[in-house]
């Protein structure tokens, strides 16, 4: 019986025979289709996914035709991250005339948009100057983080511990305070940054303390969107589904706990994005063929419900590619081609 080599979610290498890599890919399916109650992939879709998956190249690539744009979440940071010691305007000159990026963003270690504001007019500066050695377009990003807004560091109680008290109208309240702070924040650093010259705006990994989390980046993108309707926003999900730590907020009339990408793109578009970055969770305990059935579905779901691109988030950990610091190329360059010619993404 032929093998074909693969990987799991954890990027550790596994074979699988071309009857297993074809029951994954469909079990994978069904599971997203089961919990986002979204159409799962059709037999030619799960035809081509499966010929993708057991290509005996190390590197697949797109048909000429089809490629897409690619935007970045804390650009400036990954090059010290893979242990190359350059400074910011390096990274992004080597972004832009090394690797031949589409665009970059800039982004301070302390990536949230709380601990930016006190920094905001230093980073302006540096916005500016990046700007004038610079051609591509030049994001400023960080994320919405509610959760740095808790106490002893924030100024409200932290529903983390109000919740195991039971005290769920307190964990509310601290919530939606927190959610004040926050959007005052994020206009206040995206307005500078907006002043500085900025190309446009990333609210990168929206959701990590859930709904709250989500309703501080939407009503922040629609308050910045008013005052500078010319400002590109993208905004990049933390995970698949909004999880509901408040349970009660709303956004134009619609519950945002237990939101599914293509309802979540649906939303922000209302508030103003004009990117939205999809996330699909990698489950580490599966295999890549499962993994990818799983991400394309949820992704073509996104992509049918959008108005606006749809830049699904490929990187440690979502959109199949493994929990890895350095993911394999062999999954990362599968994936890339599958959420785009089968899950019609505009962009990665």
């Amino acid at each position: 019986m032929e093998k074909v080599f693969t990987r799991m979610g954890d990027a550790s290498g596994v074979w699988l025979s071309k009857e297993e890599v074809r029951a994954e890919l469909e079990e994978g399916t069904n599971d997203a289709a089961d919990r986002g109650k979204i159409p799962p992939l059709t037999e030619e879709e799960l035809d081509r996914l499966f010929d993708i998956c057991t290509r005996r190249e190390k590197f697949v690539s797109v048909e000429p035709g089809n490629e897409v744009v690619v935007t970045f979440d804390a650009g400036t940071l990954k090059m010290v991250r893979v242990g190359v010691p350059v400074d910011r305007s390096q990274a992004i000159l080597i972004h832009e005339r090394a690797l031949g990026s589409d665009t970059m963003e800039l982004a301070h270690i302390d990536y949230s948009y709380k601990q930016i504001k006190p920094i905001a007019h230093d980073e302006k500066y540096y916005m500016e100057q990046a700007q004038l050695g610079t051609v591509i377009p030049l994001f400023y990003g960080a994320m919405p983080n509610v959760g740095l807004y808790t106490q002893p560091d924030g100024p409200v109680p932290n529903w983390s511990e109000l919740l195991p008290m039971g005290k769920i109208t307190e964990a509310q309240a601290a919530q939606e305070e927190a959610v004040e702070h926050a959007e005052r924040d994020m206009v206040y650093v995206g307005s500078k940054m907006y002043e500085g010259g900025a190309d446009g705006i990333n609210f990168d990994t929206t959701g990590a303390s859930g709904d709250a989390d989500f309703l501080a980046a939407l009503r922040a993108i629609r308050a910045l969107k008013e005052k500078y309707p010319e400002l590109p926003i993208e905004l990049g999900m933390a995970g698949e589904f909004v999880l509901g730590m408040h349970g009660e907020l709303y956004f134009d009339g619609v519950r945002l706990a237990g939101l599914y990408p293509h309802d979540q793109v649906k939303l922000a578009e209302k508030a103003g994005a004009t990117i939205f970055g999809a996330v699909v969770n990698t489950n580490s305990s599966k295999s890549f063929p499962w993994n990818i059935a799983r991400a394309v579905t949820f992704v073509k779901a996104c992509t049918e419900a959008a108005n606006i691109p749809v830049h699904v988030n490929v990187g440690m950990g979502v959109g199949a590619v493994p929990v890895f610091d350095t993911p394999p190329q062999d999954v990362v360059s599968r994936a890339s081609k599958a959420l785009v010619e089968i899950g019609k993404a505009d962009g990665l």
